[in-house]
């Protein structure tokens, strides 16, 4: 089974290449982005996550707390992204109120609209 420590997109220069090949999508809590890396491409089979999490979504503490919810939330859903795709996540701060069931649902929406999509199955 893939680790979230396993799955994570980790270099700046990663998160540059997501942006620059995708475009944004939205959802009512988050926006995201995602791209197909190529068969030959060093980072492996595996899919990739990155999470961001602005000084707009509050202090120190609510930021965390951002995260953690958000990473559980994709350890969960991980599985059902396809191989060779980098995914971007930018939460909104709305993630800190709702309920994590809602919040474990929109990422499975997400994870299932990326793996549903024609550029990420190459």
């Amino acid at each position: 089974m893939l680790e979230w420590r396993d799955a994570r997109l980790r270099k700046h220069a990663d998160y540059q290449r997501v942006y620059r090949e995708s475009r944004r999508y939205s959802s009512s809590s988050m926006s995201y982005f995602f791209r197909a890396r190529r068969a030959d491409d060093p980072a492996g089979q595996e899919p990739r996550v990155g999470l961001t999490t602005g000084r707009v979504l509050g202090n120190a503490v609510e930021r965390n707390r951002i995260r953690r919810r958000m990473r559980e939330a994709v350890r969960m859903h991980l599985s059902e992204l396809p191989p060779r795709v980098d995914v971007v996540l930018h939460p909104r701060k709305v993630v800190l109120e709702m309920e994590f069931a809602r919040l474990q649902g929109e990422v499975a929406r997400i994870f299932g609209s990326v793996a549903g999509s024609s550029g990420a199955g190459q």
